[in-house]
């Protein structure tokens, strides 16, 4: 797949379920969990470019979420388990959605124009392997409609993962 489509008229509903078959499309022959988490990262950019600032994966190594592919302006490269939002969501086992990042309590401001944030955990067998983070530089950017077709991407890459 060469470009992505996209019509920026569609609700963000109809978006989703433009951009998300072609999020499937995109990883369904490639074997190589890196290569399709770069090229998931930059499909859910291009397709939410007028909401997301950063959008990227952390994964779990040694028992903290490690920075993996992304796009968007250099991220906080280890988090701890149960710290800030993302180590909350992967703590918890749950898709965290928070509409203002400055309310959500010990925040890590890896990018201080973020305003908002969901971060859906990438899980296999009650396991955590990852999170999909992503960021807005706007205050109540994402909602449940986000949430259900994120969450559908996340288990896409989690089907790939090793």
């Amino acid at each position: 797949m060469e470009s992505l489509i996209s019509t920026k008229s569609l609700d963000r509903g109809a978006r989703y379920e433009e951009i998300v078959p072609q999020i499937e499309s995109l990883i369904k022959e490639e074997s190589d969990f890196i290569a399709n988490l770069a090229n998931v990262s930059a499909a859910l950019k291009l397709a939410l470019k007028d909401e997301a600032s950063w959008v990227g994966f952390y994964l779990v190594k040694s028992g903290d979420l490690v920075l993996g592919p992304f796009q968007g302006k250099p991220a906080c490269v280890r988090i701890q388990m149960g710290k800030g939002v993302c180590g909350t969501a992967a703590k918890n086992k749950r898709t965290v959605i928070v509409p203002d990042v400055a309310k959500f309590p010990g925040h890590i401001y890896c990018d201080p124009d973020s305003k908002s944030e969901i971060v859906i955990p990438l899980m296999r067998n009650g396991e955590v392997l990852g999170v999909l983070d992503v960021d807005s530089s706007s205050v109540g950017s994402f909602d449940e409609t986000d949430s259900l077709y994120l969450e559908r991407v996340a288990d896409m890459v989690v089907e790939k993962l090793p």
